[in-house]
């Protein structure tokens, strides 16, 4: 497989976005993406080598990216993937795979919190308009260039599940 970096791959290129649920500690970022490098230099699809690129973002988020005009990407690639990760959560005691968790900024810190807590803050008005949050749904790489994936609640998916944002404190 060829690894690159992002810049060198299009914004057709899939995109997947993995969470952590702590951040990790400088040992553990380094253990972590020599593990990621390690596995997208041998990543396939039908035996084709996918050409990936990864990123490493606010000490919370794995971002992988796969040029699929090059190879496209099959089910049991992604199932390889997401495996891996899997793995990376039991070998470093955490979550990375919670389609419940809701990333947010809170000042200068990212939180991680389950919707429905989410959900409670939004109707207490801890979390407003102009409260950052991260869609980590986005599914190329186009949209994270676009700023699809660290926006305003107002104009997020999150604004979906609680009152609406004409609703809302201004504050965030």
């Amino acid at each position: 497989m060829t690894v690159t970096d992002f810049a060198g791959l299009p914004d057709t290129s899939r995109l997947y976005i993995f969470g952590t649920s702590r951040p990790l500690s400088p040992d553990e970022t380094s253990r972590f993406l020599a593990a990621a490098d390690e596995f997208l230099a041998a990543w396939q699809a039908h035996k084709a080598d996918v050409v990936a690129a990864r990123e490493w973002r606010y000490g919370r988020f794995l971002l992988v990216a796969a040029d699929e005009e090059v190879t496209a990407l099959s089910g049991c690639s992604i199932d390889s993937l997401v495996h891996r990760i899997k793995q990376f959560e039991g070998e470093m005691a955490m979550r990375f795979l919670d389609g419940g968790a809701v990333f947010f900024r809170r000042g200068d810190d990212i939180v991680r919190i389950g919707r429905s807590d989410f959900i409670k803050l939004v109707e207490k008005g801890e979390v407003g308009k102009g409260t950052m949050v991260f869609d980590n749904t986005i599914t190329t790489l186009g949209a994270l260039r676009a700023g699809g994936w660290e926006l305003p609640f107002e104009r997020s998916w999150h604004a979906g599940l609680a009152p609406t944002p004409s609703t809302l404190s201004t504050q965030g």
